[in-house]
């Protein structure tokens, strides 16, 4: 009976593995170009991050030290970016674990994950299954710490959707989560991290 039941699903369910083709478009419709004044791209994604709240850092010493100033002293790190950041912040006197304990959400103050890429146009840090080693450490606790290397910033959205790839789960974060919902009062840190930083390395 089970086995019925999921080659029904499987059956009816075939034709979404094949990724429709974007239509065509002429980009330069689309994009907002006093949002991408400049040269640099991590300075053009460094002024829209800061616009929706984000704080771009270029250094661990920056992140231990905001980590420190508001008393986020316990987290995350993905295991291939301790020796590079993990351990430093150890140093500086924090607490890491390169564990994602599901059980244990409420314990992790700050998540440092890799970012798979970047909008310098809108602000918007890009995780995914691919690169992103827990996205429950990335969208848990309530800093996430985005590692971002030069190279993965992409100018627009439309660049980034042309190398974004077959990731079936791709998220955009544009600064912290927030909702206006209640009254149209904006509230941050409510369906995800209240802190978003990007760390160029």
């Amino acid at each position: 009976m089970r086995s019925t039941i999921f080659a029904k699903i499987e059956s009816a369910t075939a034709a979404l593995k094949t990724k429709a083709p974007m239509p065509e478009y002429d980009v330069t419709l689309t994009h907002s170009l006093p949002k991408l004044e400049g040269s640099d791209l991590w300075e053009i994604f460094s002024r829209n991050f800061k616009a929706v709240n984000g704080k771009p850092m270029d250094s661990v010493t920056q992140v231990a030290d905001f980590l420190k100033s508001t008393n986020q002293l316990h987290g995350y790190c993905d295991p291939a970016l301790f020796d590079a950041i993990g351990a430093k912040l150890v140093a500086a006197g924090l607490t890491v674990e390169t564990v994602y304990d599901r059980s244990r959400y409420d314990d992790y103050q700050f998540g440092i994950t890799r970012a798979s890429g970047a909008i310098a146009e809108t602000g918007s840090v890009i995780i995914d299954d691919d690169r992103t080693s827990s996205r429950l450490a990335a969208l848990s606790p309530w800093v996430h710490v985005a590692v971002l290397e030069r190279r993965e910033i992409h100018r627009a959205m439309s660049d980034a959707l042309a190398a974004l790839g077959d990731s079936p789960n791709i998220i955009w974060c544009t600064g912290p989560s927030k909702t206006a919902d209640v009254e149209g009062i904006l509230i941050e840190g409510v369906h995800g991290p209240g802190e978003q930083i990007v760390l160029l390395v």
